[in-house]
């Protein structure tokens, strides 16, 4: 959790709010491979794609 502090803390005194979404969309990406490993939610987020 002091990981995701330090990073809001970094895009705030630098004002690279710009990277916000990017780092959202890669999280959201990286939990959808995660989630589609292996288990039955696989054929739905292939649909998605």
């Amino acid at each position: 959790m002091e990981f995701l502090t330090e990073l809001w803390q970094f895009l705030r005194v630098r004002k690279k709010f710009w990277l916000a979404p990017i780092i959202l969309l890669m999280a959201a990406f990286g939990g959808l491979l995660v989630a589609a490993q292996g288990s039955a939610v696989a054929p739905f987020i292939y649909t998605l794609f």
